[in-house]
């Protein structure tokens, strides 16, 4: 686990939703360990430990800033170079990664708004995944 996902693990729920919102930082991770193998952008010189970081402001950052991606890229870069540690990736392949990350939280995040609306379904359901009943 990436040592940002370890301090979010270590951190008590309350905090963490403060920080995260919607976020699940954890299922994202767990995600993105699976899926970036079929990115455009994967290197086969690289693995996993070289894109989380990237993944992971990209997903924490969406919680933190929200709105549109160039609107907080240049924040997002600062975070990336906070926190890049022993990663192999170039400021651009990070960016690359970290827009993936962000866009997919949007997405996910615009998905469960746009279910929580409609008529007949109650919001509370709507975003545990319940079925209307």
């Amino acid at each position: 686990m990436p040592a940002t996902l370890q301090l979010l693990a270590a951190t008590a729920p309350d905090e963490r939703a403060a920080v995260l919102g919607p976020v699940d930082a954890l299922r994202e991770d767990e995600y993105w360990r699976r899926a970036f193998w079929f990115e455009q952008y994967h290197s086969p010189d690289l693995d996993y430990e070289d894109y989380a970081p990237a993944y992971c402001v990209g997903y924490i950052g969406y919680a933190q800033y929200g709105g549109e991606y160039e609107d907080a890229e240049a924040s997002l870069c600062a975070n990336w170079e906070r926190i890049k540690g022993d990663s192999r990736l170039t400021l651009a392949d990070a960016r690359r990664a970290m827009r993936a990350a962000w866009e997919r939280v949007m997405g996910l995040a615009e998905l469960s708004a746009g279910r929580a609306r409609q008529p007949g379904r109650h919001p509370a359901a709507s975003a545990m995944g319940a079925a209307p009943g």
